[in-house]
């Protein structure tokens, strides 16, 4: 864990490399030593409608949601939070200076004993890399 979903308005693709902002996070994510590296997946999804604020068509919107295995501080949470909602206020800086976007994140935990896993990405991951 975690899983990290971006729902964004479909417009906001045609200012920001999506794919490149994923990886961003992927790595951000990595980097702050909180997550294992082999439970990080970062997705991303453009909302079919969108209708924001007074109904201006260029409005535009990423939500970050990250989902993780209860069990971590408030301090460590907290600056797992601020170091992945600043790389994407950075990414998303230049596009914001032109564009009218909102940005925003949510980090929640998951009950253990409800979400249930299985899965072989370990062992598929190189040696140094399956923490």
């Amino acid at each position: 864990m975690p899983h990290i979903t971006l729902d964004y308005a479909p417009r906001l693709a045609q200012f920001v490399d999506i794919p490149q902002l994923c990886d961003l996070l992927r790595r951000t994510a990595i980097d702050t030593g909180t997550f294992p590296m082999a439970g990080i997946r970062v997705r991303a999804f453009a909302a079919d409608y969108v209708s924001m604020g007074d109904g201006n068509p260029d409005f535009m919107y990423l939500d970050i949601s990250v989902r993780l295995r209860a069990g971590r501080d408030l301090a460590t949470r907290t600056a797992a939070t601020e170091a992945l909602f600043e790389a994407a206020r950075a990414f998303l800086a230049p596009a914001m200076e032109s564009h009218p976007i909102a940005l925003s994140m949510e980090m929640r935990n998951i009950d253990p004993a409800l979400s249930p896993k299985c899965g072989t990405i370990r062992d598929h991951l190189s040696q140094g890399d399956r923490a």
